[in-house]
């Protein structure tokens, strides 16, 4: 049985994962349809700066977000007085960090799928009058959409993991912003707490072997559907 304090982590960490990969997909549907798409001046750039977080220490992705979604950063200070929304010491706060983290993954995904899409059923709806977003929403996100689901899957276990990020950004809160590994770091730092993190440990790679099986899964299915041999 949990406790009141390891229940709390397990769920605010659900919570916040499908929060960030819900909020990420448009973003990173918009960046891989670009990114694959379209050829301009700078894509290489652009491309790069998307997979920043992949190869970047999280504690300073954790940092920018800070000084830009803060609550004296000048993003956070906009949405505060604006909006009334506020990141800073928040949930939302680690919704926004591990969307971060976890968008790169989500992007990748999108594109590889995008990149396997026969243009030609796209040219043919779009000489039978077809406007450009019903082609999409017709033709190529059901084509798509495996590989959608895999970076979903992907981007919610990197999430559910996130811990470097999060904690700068948004500190180690109990209730607010402790998610799993918060409370793991936090239990295995108290004395008597290390029956407590052995639990909260299980249970994260419970969560996340089952993520990435369901990924193996999804991944295979969309390479059947796309014409490849099944591995």
């Amino acid at each position: 049985m949990l406790s009141p304090a390891e229940t709390e982590a397990l769920l605010l960490s659900l919570k916040v994962a499908l929060c960030s990969v819900a909020a990420s997909l448009p973003v990173a549907v918009a960046l891989a349809w670009l990114l694959s798409r379209r050829t301009f001046p700078g894509k290489s750039l652009l491309d790069a700066l998307v997979h920043l977080p992949l190869v970047l220490p999280p504690v300073v992705v954790g940092y920018f977000l800070l000084l830009g979604f803060g609550r004296r950063g000048p993003i956070g200070a906009l949405l505060e007085e604006v909006l009334g929304v506020s990141f800073a010491f928040r949930w939302t706060g680690a919704a926004l960090a591990s969307a971060v983290m976890g968008l790169p993954l989500l992007v990748r995904a999108v594109r590889q799928s995008l990149d396997g899409v026969d243009r030609g059923l796209e040219a043919a709806a779009a000489t039978l009058g077809a406007p450009p977003a019903w082609v999409f929403a017709t033709v190529t996100l059901p084509l798509i959409l495996p590989g959608m689901v895999t970076g979903l899957v992907l981007a919610f276990a990197r999430s559910l993991g996130e811990f470097g990020a999060t904690i700068t950004f948004v500190s180690n809160i109990p209730g607010e912003t402790q998610t799993l590994p918060l409370a793991i770091y936090t239990f295995t730092q108290a004395p008597g707490g290390d029956a407590q993190a052995l639990r909260l440990c299980l249970i994260s790679v419970v969560l996340s072997l089952a993520a990435l099986m369901a990924s193996e899964v999804l991944l295979r299915r969309a390479n059947v559907r796309a014409g490849g041999r099944d591995a």
